[in-house]
């Protein structure tokens, strides 16, 4: 067995959420290891949907732009999406996920292509900074944790042997079946729906026709079938050359080896077209969630921490949300800024946000749907019908916009420790403990999107007294802090104050006009995890 030196951090797993983590380390000055099953990204379209908050991690890892120049579906052509009636092609659809709606309240647009591409782009990304490794062809054995540190065993998949790797800490992105959950002794919750679902990928020519006559500008379709509960019937474009992906519910009673999913397609659209099934896989339909997030030295995210079924977007884009998260808590414990409470918050506010994403809105969709298929049939009633589907087509704009997920009542967030943390809030311009940023223009130009500090960021309308304090309480402990300045009468004033105390992830910490009583030492300890206020 082969003894590997030892780095900062060890990731296992090198999909897009590993990747991500890696970067958001290393841009921070950590050495880390990724350790990949597989030599380059596998090629199923899957995590289609990257939120405009994805995108501003992105652009803070220095991956926007390739991102975007790798997508396969030209910006003129639109990633729109409709919910459709009966099959692709009926009669009754509305526009679905208007993200664009909330465009004012992030600094990035969002983005739509394959997860295969996006993990391309961040493994090239991450072998642009010098303190980062990735080894392929490996498939995780086991994890030891020791006072000083955590050993990790792979297995070279080409039969050579196996390899011990050591680090400080190490975190699984290992997704759903992650070995390091297992052998972490991180139990997890299932939510099991008994629903055995398919992932197709196919070409077609008359499809893609098909589409561009009837919805030109629409990348994807999930369609409510009265025979499906509530689970939808998804399609979704991989490109403009006639390349799709379906998801839907394997029909009760079938066998997956010998069922017609090309007849089973094609009455999903709802008319004969062409198929040419290119990848064929099955997953069950189920929630689940770990007990906890990480434990000692060693942390999971992703699939591995949560996962859910793919509707809405929300899994790939809630495992970047946790890169984030852990990503600046790690590098804080590392350089000895962040206290001893600090890493404990991982768990704290990811876990509950992930709750509230499946409950109020993935399994939530499935209720109304299912409620409404139950009780609303065009062939019954129509008036009855086209009523409710014009209703339902509203509120599909308002489900994007309560779509939010915060801190609040975290222990290094100020405000009531009352443990509120989800993700339904409205969107506001208002500077709010717990919530992220929505960028202003805090001098006519800039936002604070527009700095590229890796630390806390003090926004200020003025500078006086209070800024010096939090410089001189970070200072003392040691905390990265830039201040950037703002003028008073401009679009900062929509933040409603005039301090503003910002975390590496962009979510703010701390807002006043004022100290109010407290000190800036006091507010710098409370929000790197050293203690409450």
């Amino acid at each position: 067995m082969e003894q590997i030196a030892q780095q900062d951090v060890i990731i296992v797993g090198g999909g897009p959420v590993g990747n991500g983590l890696a970067i958001d380390l290393g841009q921070k000055g950590l050495s880390v290891l990724v350790i990949e099953k597989y030599d380059s990204p596998q090629p199923i379209p899957k995590g289609q949907n990257l939120t405009q908050r994805t995108m501003e991690h992105f652009a803070a890892w220095g991956a926007e732009e390739a991102l975007r120049a790798a997508k396969t579906v030209p910006s003129e052509f639109g990633i729109g999406g409709l919910t459709a009636y009966g099959t692709l092609l009926g009669d009754y659809s509305y526009d679905w996920l208007k993200r664009e709606l909330v465009r004012p309240y992030y600094a990035a647009d969002n983005e739509r292509l394959p997860q295969y591409a996006t993990e391309a782009v961040l493994r090239a990304r991450a072998a642009e900074i010098g303190t980062l490794r990735m080894v392929t062809g490996r498939t995780v054995e086991d994890i030891t944790e020791d006072e000083d540190g955590v050993t990790v065993t792979a297995r070279r998949r080409d039969g050579s042997g196996t390899e011990t790797h050591r680090a400080a800490w190490c975190v699984g992105a290992d997704g759903s079946r992650s070995v390091v959950r297992e052998k972490a002794g991180l139990g997890q919750t299932v939510f099991d729906h008994d629903r055995l679902m398919v992932l197709l990928v196919f070409q077609s020519d008359d499809l893609h026709e098909r589409l561009i006559e009837r919805h030109p500008g629409k990348s994807f379709v999930n369609v409510l079938h009265p025979d499906l509960e509530g689970y939808w019937l998804f399609f979704g474009r991989v490109d403009l050359e006639g390349e799709f992906f379906f998801h839907a519910p394997v029909p009760a009673g079938a066998d997956p080896e010998t069922f017609d999913f090309e007849g089973f397609v094609q009455r999903a659209v709802g008319a004969p077209v062409d198929i040419e099934i290119r990848h064929r896989g099955f997953w069950d339909c189920r929630v689940a969630i770990a007990e906890s997030y990480g434990r000692g030295r060693v942390f999971i995210a992703g699939d591995a921490a949560h996962n859910h079924p793919p509707y809405g977007g929300y899994g790939i884009n809630s495992g970047f949300e946790d890169s984030r998260n852990l990503g600046w808590k790690l590098a804080a414990v590392h350089h000895g800024w962040g206290g001893e409470n600090l890493l404990a918050t991982y768990d704290e506010e990811r876990r509950p946000v992930f709750w509230s994403t499946a409950k109020d809105f993935i399994e939530r969709s499935i209720e109304v749907d299912r409620d409404f298929l139950a009780r609303f049939d065009p062939e019954k009633d129509r008036t009855a019908f086209e009523a409710e589907w014009t209703a339902r087509g509203s509120g599909a704009q308002t489900e994007v916009g309560s779509f939010q997920p915060n801190y609040r009542g975290s222990s290094i967030v100020d405000g009531p420790r009352d443990g509120t943390a989800d993700a339904v809030a409205p969107h506001a311009f208002t500077a709010r403990p717990g919530f992220h940023l929505a960028p202003r223009k805090l001098d006519g130009q800039a936002t604070y999107y527009d700095s590229a500090t890796q630390g806390f960021t003090l926004i200020a309308a003025e500078r006086s007294e209070e800024t010096i304090e939090f410089e001189r309480a970070a200072k003392d402990l040691n905390v990265p802090l830039e201040t950037l300045q703002a003028d008073p009468t401009g679009e900062f004033a929509d933040y409603g104050a005039r301090l503003i105390l910002v975390r590496p992830d962009s979510f703010v910490a701390w807002v006043g006009d004022n100290l109010g009583g407290s000190s800036a030492a006091d507010i710098m300890a409370l929000a790197t995890g050293r203690g409450a206020v």
